[in-house]
């Protein structure tokens, strides 16, 4: 019998997240804020810097490097719902209450997603490729002035 190996197709931010996995594997306990930031190391963004990781793409990141560089994680999620990648024995993903719990709290997070990823790599920083350029003159209101004219 042949077996069946699974081809896995990633988009670009949870290739960045197996290779943060890869460079950061002799740490002995990884935090998503950790892998975050060696994510944003990696690919030169300078932006986003409280933005987490999104599980799925964890998750499968984590099958990823399980299947080519025969490193296991397991997944835990701490009172924050926050994810906490641990080396283990063999791989393990959530329970379905935690599982829960950590995707209905993403509904409120800012994570990393593909469109960063890609933009940080092509060197775009604003929306459709043009710079992002920052607001420097600041408008104020003079309410004498509308008053003096009033009168």
């Amino acid at each position: 019998m042949e077996e069946e190996r699974v081809i896995l197709f990633m988009n670009q931010i949870q290739e960045e997240i197996a290779n943060a996995l890869v460079q950061l594997s002799g740490k002995s306990f990884l935090t998503e804020a950790i892998v975050a930031k060696k994510i944003r190391e990696n690919i030169k963004l300078s932006g986003k810097n409280k933005a987490g990781l999104a599980f799925n793409d964890v998750e499968e990141a984590i099958k990823y490097v399980n299947e080519n560089n025969d490193l296991h994680y397991s997944l835990h999620l701490n009172s924050a719902n926050d994810l906490l990648i641990k080396p283990a024995e063999e791989a393990c993903g959530l329970d379905g209450d935690a599982r829960k719990r950590r995707l209905s709290s993403e509904k409120s997070m800012t994570v990393l997603t593909n469109g960063d990823a890609k933009s940080a790599t092509e060197g775009k920083t604003g929306v459709g490729g043009k710079p992002y350029k920052k607001r420097t003159e600041k408008k104020r209101m003079s309410v004498n002035r509308d008053w003096d004219e009033w009168e």
